[in-house]
């Protein structure tokens, strides 16, 4: 039977929060977008005068969508192209969902969903509906097929992979801020002294290219390292010009919840490195120039005025 008009109009006032729960799943826009369509498709085929609450029959779809897209994606990613890394949301995006909670916003910065890449695909995604959407156990028990205990044990799993995988507290956005300002001035400043100072210790840094453009393949370790790194990165140079292809305005903003910088030329987003900013100092930096990943992006960015560049870059 067709869909009425009011039944289409029901799916697209889940679609928001759909998105977002396939955002937070899959670490993908893009892929979020498509299992998002999968679901639409499935509510099109479906008796849905017969399914008596919507929400929680479009989200166990979709979940379970998303599940096996996790399933698969883990092959994928073994022959990926140099490290994989999320695509980054630029703030103001409503796919990011809800973020009122602590919870909430941990479970979609950018730090996390990378670590969310250790966990198994259940445990992600009973990580997800439970700390980001605040599903009872009850509910994600139903949505996976699980025992309300299994889904506890699993949630537990999560939270203690997730917290070995991040030793130091964030700090507050506008403290952060300055901090990025810093990290750009000393950056620029032709100096690795100064960069040093403002990193941890054991500061990394990983980039993804996903083969398209070129980008470090393996991780930088220790504050010196990644620091050289930095001021190399931000050196001017006819070189990197031509790679790029002119010298891109470079933006201090937000993107999963916490500072970011973004790289943009000619109204196109080149790059997003996203900074995890502690107590301690930088304790990361996750670079995302991948086009692939970046089309999202460029797209909000677009239809937001954000000023001149902190500086132009090359």
């Amino acid at each position: 039977m067709p869909l009425t008009m009011k039944d289409v109009q029901r799916f697209e006032a889940a679609r928001p929060r759909l998105q977002a729960i396939a955002y937070r799943l899959l670490g993908s826009a893009g892929e979020a977008e498509d299992a998002v369509q999968d679901t639409f498709l499935r509510w099109q085929a479906a008796d849905v005068d017969r399914i008596e609450v919507p929400e929680a029959w479009l989200t166990k779809v979709l979940t379970n969508l998303c599940l096996n897209q996790l399933a698969s994606a883990r092959a994928r990613r073994e022959t990926y192209v140099g490290q994989w890394l999320p695509e980054p949301l630029l703030d103001g995006d409503p796919m990011l969902g809800p973020a009122e909670t602590a919870e909430q916003r941990e479970s979609l910065s950018y730090a996390v969903l990378t670590l969310m890449e250790r966990l198994s695909p259940q445990e992600r995604a009973v990580y997800v509906l439970r700390t980001a959407f605040d599903y009872p156990h009850r509910e994600i028990a139903r949505i996976l097929g699980i025992s309300e205990a299994a889904g506890q044990q699993l949630l537990h799993r999560a939270r203690k992979h997730l917290a070995d995988g991040r030793s130091r507290a964030p700090i507050d956005e506008a403290a952060a801020r300055r901090v990025v300002e810093e990290f750009l001035a000393a950056a620029t400043s032709g100096r690795t002294e100064p960069l040093v100072k403002l990193l941890t210790a054991d500061a990394f840094s990983v980039g993804d290219g996903g083969g398209k453009v070129p980008a470090r393949a393996k991780v930088i370790d220790g504050a010196l390292a990644v620091a050289s790194f930095m001021r190399g990165l931000f050196k001017p140079a006819r070189s990197k010009r031509a790679i790029v292809g002119g010298s891109p305005g470079i933006h201090v903003t937000t993107a999963n919840g916490g500072p970011a910088v973004v790289a943009v030329l000619d109204g196109r987003v080149v790059g997003v490195m996203c900074l995890e900013v502690t107590e301690d100092g930088i304790a990361a930096f996750r670079n995302q120039v991948n086009p692939d990943k970046l089309r999202r992006a460029t797209e909000l960015w677009a239809a937001g005025d954000h000023g001149q560049p902190f500086f132009q870059a090359f």
